[in-house]
């Protein structure tokens, strides 16, 4: 059979037909529908953002953490221990230290609860023999009124009370446990994490920033070293006081005092009240001495000692580390106030090698 003639045969198009002609990008309805998925995904992202705000938040610690911590860890691997060993070593000794101060917490919980449960019965049957107490209590009718007080709400509202209480604690030691776990696998990945990080850069600009990153990172580990001199001195001061005055357990105090100094913007604070209080109840004058000293102390260490201690282990200039400290305060709250100063110092050296030199060029 012959062939059809050339001139006889037909293309055949897509077996779907062509292609219309493209979509006008700016055509009012793609604008809109645009413009409307963009908002849409912006505020799922902010409700992902908000949501895990809290994991967010000791994600960041634990990374913070992490930074302040490899430096002892390179320390250690410059003896030939393998990353893994120093990284153990670390976690021990930081898990070791948070044990201790809280065995070392235990006995004067324990025994102060003690002598408050069995001086009870004293109390009232002081109280009982009191006259001017028992004229109170008939003249305002005040059992009666704490007969009444103690209802079925009462207990409830009690019982609820004690719920909320339990789930603070275990959210506490949740979330601890939680940075712990999340610091000791970010020490193990350090290395990795930072080359992941670093091959994203261009080519061009990567050794460079590998180096001011690095400077960034040490200047970290050196405001953790800060810090806990810092809070180390105050343990030591404290428990100077609690032995000239005679207090109960002044180890125990100055572990109190050096924990609640690592916490920013409220810590020092907390810790100064906590021996004020004991000192109350040794005697007047002696709650007096500890509030005076607290007092005192708190603007030495604000003021001069942690200004003059991150000027020479980060090399923040003393008015800097202040205003650092005073916004991120402000601004952040307690987050904030933990990575000012490491901020301050990466601006500085970011401004000093790459913003200054750019502006002499030009």
């Amino acid at each position: 059979m012959e062939d059809p003639p050339a001139e006889d045969v037909v293309e055949e198009g897509p077996r779907f037909g062509l292609p219309g002609p493209p979509l006008d990008r700016r055509n009012p309805f793609m604008l809109g529908l645009l413009g409307g998925l963009g908002v849409i995904l912006a505020y799922a992202i902010f409700l992902g953002v908000r949501n895990a705000a809290s994991i967010l938040v000791l994600i960041f610690i634990a990374m913070f953490l992490a930074i302040g911590l490899n430096p002892a860890v390179e320390r250690l691997r410059k003896w030939h221990i393998p990353r893994g060993g120093a990284v153990a070593i670390v976690a021990l000794v930081v898990l070791g230290l948070l044990v201790g101060g809280i065995i070392a917490l235990i006995p004067p919980l324990v025994t102060q609860t003690n002598q408050l449960i069995q001086n009870v019965p004293d109390y009232i049957q002081n109280l009982q023999r009191n006259e001017t107490i028992n004229d109170l209590v008939e003249r305002y009718d005040i059992m009666e009124k704490i007969t009444s007080a103690v209802n079925a709400g009462t207990v409830g509202n009690t019982v609820g009370g004690v719920v909320g209480g339990a789930k603070l604690l275990f959210g506490t030691i949740f979330n601890t446990l939680t940075v712990l776990v999340l610091t000791i696998y970010f020490m193990a990945a350090f290395d990795r994490l930072r080359e992941s990080a670093y091959s994203l850069v261009p080519a061009s600009r990567r050794s460079r920033v590998r180096l001011l990153t690095d400077e960034i990172l040490t200047k970290v580990g050196a405001y953790m070293v800060g810090a806990l001199a810092i809070a180390v001195l105050a343990g030591a001061s404290t428990w100077v006081l609690a032995m000239i005055l005679g207090l109960a357990y002044p180890f125990a105090l100055a572990v109190v005092v050096a924990i609640c100094d690592l916490i920013p913007q409220i810590g020092a604070t907390l810790g100064a009240v906590i021996v004020s209080l004991v000192g109350f109840a040794s005697s007047l004058s002696d709650g007096l001495i500890c509030l005076v000293f607290f007092i005192v102390y708190q603007q030495v260490e604000n003021y001069l000692i942690y200004p003059a201690v991150m000027r020479r282990s980060v090399k923040v200039s003393d008015v800097a580390a202040v205003v650092a400290a005073l916004l991120g305060v402000a601004l952040f709250g307690v987050i904030g106030a933990l990575v000012a100063i490491p901020m301050v110092a990466g601006i500085q050296l970011i401004i000093r090698e790459v913003v200054v030199p750019s502006q002499e060029t030009r």
